[in-house]
């Protein structure tokens, strides 16, 4: 019996050693392929949608951008306008800190500049003329009687051609590129011109705006991006207790009509003052906004910076929610505007006065008439630049 179990076991272990040597030699571990090889794991998205027609039936592309750190920002390519920016609070509630039309019927309507880029020229120029190597060039007048902002049509009421940036290879940033080319002769102004803005946002909750023009013959170029501001996230509420500093000693009077008188003026002890932070509606009451309205409607000459794009040039605060708001610009002035003409009508969407301020990075106002202020004359050979930077965060 013994000899007989001896044996079954013998046959047995001879059966498995077959099945062993049957079966396929075990895989290899697979190789772990470079970081080089397989982008990041993107921080920045980036998304597309319709977002209606223009009145002469042109589509109009919506492109939303988002982080990690839920910071989100939307942006159409009607007048290249940034129609939302969305951050959380200190007890993250996420809002969005602009006033902005929610369809684009009241994009196409006459609107107070809810976000575009605006050019040929940002700002004004008395009574629409300037000359320019001995030629005198007339503007439409849309703000009598002075140019404001380009003019009837202007880069605001234009669809630009647009297209999305991908997720860079660290997944860090994405953006929008969008182009407008300027015909020669356009709302009065000499030389073809054409301007390509890109919006950039980061995982460091860093907006960016880089622009470049070039022209075919000697003009003048003043852009900006017209966004208004309400950290709150509640535009119900005013943003007079928002707290604001700009780096800037003097600043533009204006006459009557809101043109430099071309004085640059100290702002030390008078209510122009915000080389610390102040509240906006401290002294609000003291300065004349035009039109007989109360508010700040001026041009700021910012103090001249090593590094523009690593020193900060303003900075607004909201107590309430937290909220922060830094500006970096190569810039040399900013409007500070405080909302004194909206009218809570449809057209305005509904908001009242001092419910949204804007902060327009730019050169000064009506430059092409005063010499003595910072160029803005842009020559075939030379491309337009500027960068700015809006950086959010909560304490």
């Amino acid at each position: 019996m013994q000899r007989r179990r001896s044996c079954l076991v013998l046959v047995a272990a001879i059966l498995l050693a077959g099945c062993e040597s049957s079966s396929p030699p075990p895989k290899e571990p697979e190789k772990k392929s470079s970081a080089a090889s397989h982008p990041a794991e993107p921080h920045v998205l980036i998304q597309s949608e319709p977002f209606g027609d223009s009145k002469d039936g042109q589509p109009i592309t919506r492109y939303m951008l988002s982080n990690d750190k839920g910071m989100g920002v939307s942006i159409i390519d009607y007048g290249a306008t940034l129609t939302e920016l969305s951050f959380p609070d200190r007890n993250n509630k996420k809002a969005n800190l602009t006033l902005s039309f929610p369809s684009i019927e009241g994009y196409l309507g006459k609107q107070p500049y809810f976000g575009p880029i605006c050019g040929r020229y940002a700002n004004r120029i008395a009574k629409g003329k300037f000359k320019l190597n001995g030629k005198e060039y007339t503007l439409a007048i849309n703000d009598p009687p002075n140019t404001l902002h380009g003019g009837v049509k202007s880069f605001s009421f234009v669809v630009w051609h647009s297209r999305p940036i991908m997720p860079s290879s660290d997944g860090k940033s994405a953006g929008v590129e969008l182009m407008y080319e300027s015909r020669d002769g356009e709302e009065g102004y000499p030389g073809a011109v054409k301007t390509t803005v890109v919006y950039t946002l980061t995982d460091t909750n860093e907006l960016r705006i880089d622009y470049r023009a070039v022209s075919t013959a000697p003009t003048v170029i003043n852009l900006t991006s017209h966004v208004y501001w309400n950290l709150h996230g509640d535009p119900t509420q005013q943003v007079l207790d928002h707290t604001l500093m700009m780096n800037a000693d003097r600043f533009l009077p204006v006459d009557e009509t809101l043109i430099p008188t071309g004085e640059l003026k100290v702002v030390k002890g008078t209510p122009m003052d915000f080389l610390s932070p102040t509240k906006i509606g401290a002294r609000l009451k003291e300065v004349d906004g035009g039109g007989g309205l109360k508010g700040y409607d001026h041009c700021y000459a910012l103090n001249e910076r090593k590094d523009p794009l690593k020193e900060v040039a303003i900075r607004a605060e909201d107590p309430q929610s937290g909220r922060v708001l830094e500006i970096l610009t190569t810039e040399p002035g900013v409007q500070f505007y405080t909302g004194n003409q909206l009218s809570g009508k449809p057209e305005d969407g509904g908001f009242k006065p001092y419910t949204g301020f804007c902060l327009e990075c730019q050169h000064f106002p009506d430059s092409p008439n005063r010499p003595s202020f910072p160029s803005t004359l842009l020559e075939p050979t030379k491309p337009y630049t500027q960068t700015t930077i809006y950086r959010l965060s909560t304490k």
